[in-house]
C-alpha cells in the first residue's frame, strides 16, 4: 500500500492534510506529531514518502528528512515550512536532498499534485530494484505517457546508444548498461509537472530550472533503486555538453562519462527528429546541419564521428517511409 507520513506539530495542519486527502483510496495515510515519532514509524512500517514540517520542537524538519536518506533511502522526503527563505531551500535540496519544497500556507490542488507525483517517484524506485531488465522499458515507457510528444523516445534511445556503443568497442555487460541509461535517462521527468513538460512555448526561468532538475531527480531515483553507477551517471550528465555550456554541473569534455556521452548523442538526434510541444519535428535536412553544428561543441567529436552512420541509416529510412506516405495519400 502506497504509504505516506505526514509530520506536523500543528494538530490542526495535520487535521487539514487528513480532510484534504480523505478521498484518496490508493493512498494509506499516516501522521506524526514530531521527528521522533515518525522515525519511529518509519522504523516500523514501509513508508513510501514522508511529508515534514520544518520549524518543530526537536528534531526539524531538515534533520529528520536528513536522518531519513541513512535510515530509509528509498522514502521519497517533501519538506514544508512557512518561513521560506533561500538558506532554508538549499538546505533541503543539499542536506536532506528533499524531493519538493511546500510553502505553507498550501494551494490544495498543488499539494495533492505534488504529493501524487513523489508517490509515483516512490513507485518507479522500488519497482527498478525488483526488475529484469525488459521491465525497465515498461518502466521508462510508463514514464513518458507523462509527456505524448516523447511517446517512444526511450526506446530509440536506447537503440542508437546501443549501437554506438558496439562501435566504439565496448564491453557486452557496458552495452547493458548503456540501453538501460538509454531507456532510464529521463526517468526525472516523473518529477516535472505535466503543465511545464507539455507547455505550448518557451519555458520562463521558473519552468527552465525545474526542467533542469530532472536530471539530478532521476539519478537519484536510479541511486535509490541501486542501479549500477554507470546507469546513474547516464540519467545525471545526458545533458552536460563537451564545451562545458550543459547542465547540472557544466561538466566539460573527458569529465563527462563515457557512457553519458553516447547517450547524450542518440538522446539530441532522436529529439531532433520528433515533434515536441514547442515545436515541429525537423526535417532529415535540418536534423543532419544541426547535429553538424552541435558536433563542434556539444558532442564528443569522435564519437560523433562513429554515430554519422548511425544516423544516415536512420534518416534513410524516414525518408523512405515518409515517401511511401506521400504515395498513399496521393493514390
Amino acid at each position: 500500500m502506497r504509504t505516506v507520513l505526514f509530520v506536523d506539530d500543528d494538530a490542526s495542519v495535520l487535521q487539514a492534510i487528513r480532510q484534504l486527502f480523505s478521498d484518496d483510496a490508493a493512498m494509506r495515510l499516516l501522521v506524526a506529531s514530531s521527528g521522533e515519532e515518525a522515525l519511529e514509524i518509519v522504523r516500523k512500517d514501509d513508508v513510501w514518502l514522508v511529508v515534514s514540517d520544518n520549524h518543530m520542537p526537536g528534531i526539524s524538519g531538515i534533520e529528520l528528512l536528513e536522518l531519513l536518506r541513512h535510515i530509509s533511502p528509498k522514502t521519497g522526503r517533501i519538506l514544508m515550512t512557512a518561513h521560506a527563505d533561500l538558506k532554508t531551500a538549499i538546505d533541503a535540496i543539499n542536506i536532506s536532498e528533499a524531493f519538493r519544497f511546500i510553502i505553507k500556507p498550501w494551494d490544495n490542488d498543488d499539494f495533492k499534485s505534488i504529493v501524487h507525483e513523489a508517490v509515483e517517484r516512490s513507485e518507479v524506485v522500488r519497482e527498478l530494484a525488483h526488475c529484469e531488465i525488459g521491465a525497465v522499458s515498461s518502466i521508462a515507457q510508463a514514464i513518458e505517457l507523462k509527456d505524448p510528444y516523447t511517446r517512444g523516445h526511450c526506446d530509440r534511445v536506447a537503440e542508437y546508444a546501443s549501437t554506438l556503443a558496439m562501435k566504439v568497442g565496448l564491453s557486452n555487460e557496458n552495452i547493458i548498461h548503456i540501453k538501460y541509461g538509454g531507456w532510464l535517462h529521463d526517468c526525472g521527468k516523473i518529477g516535472v509537472p505535466k503543465s511545464v513538460l507539455n507547455f505550448p512555448g518557451r519555458l520562463d526561468e521558473a519552468g527552465m530550472k525545474i526542467i533542469h532538475r530532472h536530471s539530478l531527480w532521476g539519478a537519484e531515483v536510479a541511486r535509490q533503486a541501486g542501479l549500477p553507477a554507470e546507469v546513474v551517471n547516464m540519467i545525471l550528465y545526458h545533458h552536460e555538453k563537451y564545451d562545458g555550456s550543459g547542465y547540472p554541473y557544466g561538466l566539460k569534455g573527458e569529465e563527462i562519462t563515457l557512457e553519458a556521452r553516447i547517450v547524450a548523442i542518440a538522446d539530441v538526434f532522436d529529439s531532433l527528429r520528433t515533434r515536441r510541444p514547442y515545436r515541429a519535428a525537423c526535417t532529415s535536412r535540418q536534423v543532419r546541419e544541426i547535429m553538424r553544428e552541435m558536433s563542434e561543441a556539444f558532442f564528443d567529436p569522435h564519437l560523433m564521428g562513429l554515430f554519422r552512420d548511425i544516423a544516415e541509416e536512420v534518416l534513410e529510412e524516414d525518408a523512405r517511409r515518409a515517401a511511401i506516405h506521400r504515395r498513399e495519400l496521393a493514390g
